[in-house]
């Protein structure tokens, strides 16, 4: 006889909930932001296992991409998806506070590529744990190395808004109290030269962080050189010799230099060999038409910059 519910003897209906599958929650997207009020980051030993997961994760993507030009391309892509982001954004100057970089990195799935979704899932994170860090006051080497890594990476992916205000934290309130290694202080002041003279356009402030850190490095010296006299053949020279977080860096200068060198050209020649204006600017004669706005005549090789007006 069966009782109510349908239920044999002692036997209890099986409970609706059982059915459903446990949720599989991605371990890096699982821990919230300190400043919206998870505190989970603020334990030490949480912040080093999390800081394990990001690693794994970014292995994982290098491991994916498998060769080295594939790997670029996806750095590439995803530097390009947040700058289309950036650019349709309202506020079109943002400040280095760490506190706005969720606006570039929590981009709506269907504006990141999905072979780089595990980059920008790793810059999130990397967001979280400094939040953690500065939340808990840590200052360690630990503290150091997560630092390093977020900076590195970011200055890759050409993303300001997190290794700017990364540098910041390091260089004024990380190393006064814990002392990073001489060459890990000459990398973080280089890039935060660089940065200043190339990405902010401020070359009096790049000489005086120069001076400030006592910065020793002959090709940031001779970048800002070439930034200095407006010498873009020197500075695409060096662009290729520095390594390449810093070519990262110079790209940024990389546009104005250009066409001051062709404001250069368009004062100087009436016309010119397209072989030799084409190796000057470092840059295709399809490139320099579409992308830099040239408006000078080809005739066959040579480029005719302005025609003699006959009296």
């Amino acid at each position: 006889m069966r009782g109510r519910g349908g239920a044999r003897g002692s036997r209890t209906p099986s409970a609706p909930w059982s059915r459903l599958k446990p949720v599989d929650l991605d371990p890096l997207e699982s821990m919230g932001l300190p400043s919206k009020g998870d505190s989970r980051l603020l334990d030490f030993k949480t912040q080093e296992r999390y800081y394990t997961k990001i690693v794994e994760r970014y292995m994982t993507f290098c491991s994916d991409a498998g060769e080295r030009d594939e790997l670029l391309r996806r750095f590439a892509s995803l530097e390009l998806s947040t700058i289309s982001k950036h650019e349709n954004s309202i506020a079109k100057v943002i400040p280095s506070s760490s506190s706005l970089v969720s606006n570039r990195l929590s981009m709506a799935p269907a504006t990141i590529p999905s072979n780089t979704k595990g980059l920008s899932d790793v810059l999130s994170a990397l967001r979280k744990l400094r939040e953690g860090i500065v939340a808990s006051k840590r200052v360690d080497d630990f503290a150091i190395q997560v630092y390093l890594f977020c900076i590195r990476l970011s200055v890759l992916v050409r993303h300001p808004e997190s290794y700017h205000p990364a540098i910041l934290h390091l260089l004024r309130r990380i190393q006064p109290l814990h002392s990073m290694t001489s060459v890990e202080m000459s990398e973080v002041v280089g890039y935060l030269v660089l940065d200043t003279a190339c990405r902010r356009n401020d070359l009096a402030e790049a000489f005086a962080v120069r001076h400030k850190y006592r910065l020793r490095d002959a090709k940031v010296d001779m970048v800002l050189d070439a930034l200095a006299h407006d010498n873009y053949i020197e500075f695409n020279r060096l662009k290729r010799r520095v390594d390449g977080h810093k070519a990262k860096l110079l790209e940024y200068a990389d546009e104005g230099m250009r066409k001051h060198l062709l404001k250069c050209f368009g004062r100087a020649y009436l016309s010119v060999d397209l072989d030799f204006l084409e190796s000057c600017a470092d840059s295709k004669w399809g490139s320099l038409t579409a992308e830099d706005g040239v408006g000078w005549e080809l005739d066959g090789g040579k480029v005719v910059i302005r025609k003699v007006k006959a009296r």
